[in-house]
């Protein structure tokens, strides 16, 4: 079996942030949702969970971050080109989604930063790895 990846992140409103995703083209897995969480399914192998303020507080005894005020991380989604990271930014923006700050284009990498209705912060990408400095430095 392959490792599977779990990025456990708080919404404030479970429904609003299941419509976000799900709007993204991401799909609920019913076997880990309840009315305190909710699965996403993102590939094979990556899955984000949304979990309401009270049941993630559970798994810590350290504070949620407040995304308003603070970066908890950046989460790095690759996409297959330019027009489809354009394609991400615009759909995350039609449903309550925000661009967060400019595009970038390094020359061998685009991408465009978006926070979802929670404020967690997703960085869309498409890189040429034959272009990336030192990449023939091996």
């Amino acid at each position: 079996m392959s490792t599977q990846f779990f990025l456990n992140l708080p919404v404030a409103d479970l429904d609003r942030a299941k419509a976000f995703y799900v709007a993204l083209g991401h799909t609920i897995n019913p076997k880990f949702t309840h009315a305190d969480a909710a699965c996403v399914v993102i590939s094979d192998t990556l899955f984000v969970m949304l979990l309401t303020h009270p049941f993630f507080q559970g798994f810590t005894e350290r504070a949620i971050c407040n995304t308003e005020t603070h970066i908890e991380a950046l989460f790095a989604l690759s996409c297959a080109s330019r027009e489809a990271v354009d394609e991400l930014l615009e759909r995350a923006l039609g449903v309550g989604g925000r661009e967060v700050g400019e595009p970038r284009d390094l020359g061998f990498m685009f991408q465009r930063t978006f926070a979802d209705p929670d404020g967690h912060t997703f960085e869309a990408f498409t890189m040429n790895e034959a272009e990336f400095p030192g990449a023939d430095a091996g």
